[in-house]
């Protein structure tokens, strides 16, 4: 089983927050670090109540293509959709 914990950090500026993140599967765990912009958020969370929420959301969509392993250790989620173009539309639900 896969456990996934998101910790809001300090906001980098303004409009963009940090996340601390956690991936933990069979006693290994792999740490990153995620930006997110407010219009990110706005843009693309919408099904999500919290931002901490959403990005947990983003990683349930990494994990599901690539090992904990293979996940950047620091990115914003804008970068997502660089390397998945289904990203914007799966993460929306649409």
């Amino acid at each position: 089983m896969t456990d996934i914990r998101v910790t809001r950090g300090a906001d980098v500026e303004r409009f963009l927050s940090r996340f601390e993140v956690t991936v933990d599967e069979e006693g290994v765990s792999t740490h990153h670090t995620v930006t997110l912009s407010s219009s990110d958020y706005e843009r693309l969370g919408g099904r999500h109540p919290t931002p901490e929420s959403f990005v947990q959301a983003c990683f349930d969509f990494l994990l599901q293509r690539e090992p904990k392993e293979s996940i950047l250790p620091s990115f914003d989620v804008s970068a997502i959709g660089d390397h998945f173009p289904e990203f914007e539309r799966r993460i929306q639900g649409l």
